[in-house]
């Protein structure tokens, strides 16, 4: 029964997988990343561009200079990082919305119960397949940029890979939030309004040093405090990841496993509440 499970559960993030190339979601993602990279080759082939690199490369024996163009690739990363996590994850909430009450639709959803495999891996399933289709495309244009300044530097440090990493980290916590949704309210408007909302919100939440002096009662300073604490860090993670990429020290792994915690929560919410619904 346990083999015919996990059987049961490939065969549901293959079917998700599946309705991501029928709706041209895969393909949307994938083309969009591919424009990128394509823009992203025509900027470096510009003269300007491809002036700056050889006079820096042009005294690469020297020490100063060998700086400058390691200095010069990873402030292109970092921008280019900045941009994947913020744009890229609007992007993916905006992609996976609708994969989640589609399941829902009268029909379907019997269908889908009528088989031999529990709600939780029906669900599991689901985030798992959303979660591959994202994962793909993201390590597709972040591995493809990173390739194209490889050639054109020779500089291959490889820090720039962890945008992958967090990037998909942070999707896998907001894809909680719209399974969530999904399951509650079957709104894909809302599956997408409300973490889009939570991106919004997290780089004011994350003043709470300066808003704890500022605000002059302290339950507004604890319910400031007691939100940012409580919500996913969608900013702290992305100035983790700047931090990295640029060699600077990151000073506190908390927002990850708190970020991570939210995201548990969720699902296993979005799970309890699919368990207890009538269809």
């Amino acid at each position: 029964m346990g083999n015919y499970t996990l059987i049961a559960t490939a065969a549901i993030i293959y079917d998700t997988f599946r309705e991501a190339f029928a709706r041209k979601i895969f393909w949307g993602l994938f083309g969009l990343s591919t424009a990128m990279i394509l823009f992203f080759l025509f900027i470096m082939k510009i003269d300007i561009v491809e002036g700056a690199l050889a006079t820096i490369s042009l005294f690469g024996k020297t020490a100063d200079r060998e700086v400058d163009l390691d200095r010069l690739v990873k402030q292109v990363q970092a921008g280019i990082a900045t941009f994947l996590y913020t744009w890229g994850m609007f992007l993916a909430v905006f992609a996976s919305a609708g994969l989640i009450p589609s399941v829902l639709e009268p029909g379907r959803i019997e269908l889908l119960l009528s088989k031999p495999v529990s709600r939780v891996h029906l669900l599991l399933g689901r985030f798992l397949g959303n979660l591959l289709v994202v994962t793909l495309n993201i390590a597709y244009l972040v591995t493809g940029i990173w390739l194209i300044l490889g050639v054109k530097t020779n500089i291959w440090t490889a820090d720039f890979l962890v945008a992958i990493v967090t990037t998909v980290f942070l999707f896998a916590v907001l894809l909680a939030v719209v399974i969530f949704i999904g399951v509650t309210l079957e709104s894909t408007a809302l599956a997408v309004m409300i973490p889009v909302g939570l991106m919004l919100i997290s780089p004011i939440l994350a003043q709470h040093k300066l808003m704890v002096r500022l605000l002059d009662s302290e339950w507004s300073r604890q319910l400031w405090k007691g939100l940012y604490q409580a919500l996913p860090k969608v900013y702290d993670i992305g100035k983790m990841t700047l931090d990295y990429v640029m060699d600077r020290q990151v000073e506190s792994w908390t927002p990850v496993w708190t970020s991570a915690g939210f995201g548990v929560v969720v699902l296993a919410a979005s799970i309890y509440v699919f368990q207890k619904r009538d269809f």
